[in-house]
Formats: structure tokens, C-alpha cells, sequence
């Protein structure tokens, strides 16, 4: 496996493991890692701070032009907001872990010019899968849709 997307699956495991959603990205530089991150919606009682946008939020302020020649990994499809960023800072290469539990804006990205892989990485799916069957209620919050096991 590449070690970019290794890298990525270690932030999905940090953020589990602080009791928070496992999803986790990089963001790479000519084979450096700028930025790491992880979803920590639920640690830091965020609403935006899905694993991309972490990663964003690490690489920090950084010239147009690295953001261009930079690929994002990411363990699961992007959301609309990730999407949003990936295409506001220009990312031309995106690579996902998987996109079987949660299938994002990646039709999206691609009609705006971005290479989208999918890896179908079994790791990723299992992870996504027992995360989802235990906290259906928090992964329902994360992608915005309403708990249906609640009334209104």
C-alpha cells in the first residue's frame, strides 16, 4: 500500500481512537506530507472539522501553487464541504481509500478536472463499516442527515 494513504489510515486511527469518527487525510508536496488530519468533529465539538478539512487546516496558509502540484489522500469519498475545498484551493489529484460506505462529491470533482482514485483499500471499509454499525447516530451527524430514530 502507498504510504501516503498509510498515512492517512494512521489519522483515521488517531481520531478512533480519541473517541472520534475514523476518517483521516494528508495532503502531499512533491512527496511531503504539508498537512495531516483527522475527523475531530466530535472532540472539538466542531462542525467543520471533517479529516480533509483538518488537513487544510495543518498544511495552514501555503502559496496557490503548492496547493496546485498537491495530491490529497483521504480514507473516505469527500463530502460537499471537502469537495468545496479540495476544488477552492485547486488540489488536481485526489486518492480515496474508499468510497463503499459513503460515496461523496466525487462526480463533482471530476466534471471540475480532478483525478479521482478510488484504491476500494478493504482496511478503509472495515474501519468505516464497524465505526458506522456501533455509532450509527454519530456518523448520521457528520454527513448531515437527520437521526431517524428520534422524533422531531
Amino acid at each position: 500500500m502507498d504510504n501516503f494513504m498509510q498515512a492517512a489510515i494512521e489519522q483515521a486511527r488517531l481520531g478512533l481512537a480519541q473517541g472520534g469518527i475514523p476518517i483521516g487525510s494528508v495532503i502531499v508536496h512533491k512527496g511531503r506530507i504539508i498537512g495531516r488530519g483527522h475527523n475531530r468533529r466530535v472532540q472539538k465539538g466542531s462542525t467543520i472539522l471533517h479529516g480533509e478539512m483538518d488537513a487544510f487546516e495543518n498544511a495552514g496558509r501555503q502559496p496557490a501553487r503548492t496547493y496546485h502540484e498537491s495530491v490529497l489522500y483521504t480514507t473516505l469519498s469527500p463530502c460537499a464541504m471537502c469537495s468545496g475545498a479540495i476544488l477552492l484551493y485547486g488540489i488536481p489529484r485526489i486518492v480515496i481509500g474508499e468510497n463503499q460506505t459513503f460515496i461523496g462529491e466525487e462526480a463533482l470533482l471530476r466534471s471540475r478536472g480532478v483525478q479521482v482514485d478510488v484504491l476500494a483499500d478493504e482496511e478503509c471499509i472495515e474501519m468505516m463499516r464497524t465505526f458506522i454499525k456501533a455509532h450509527p447516530e454519530l456518523w448520521n451527524e457528520d454527513i448531515g442527515v437527520e437521526d431517524s430514530h428520534h422524533p422531531s
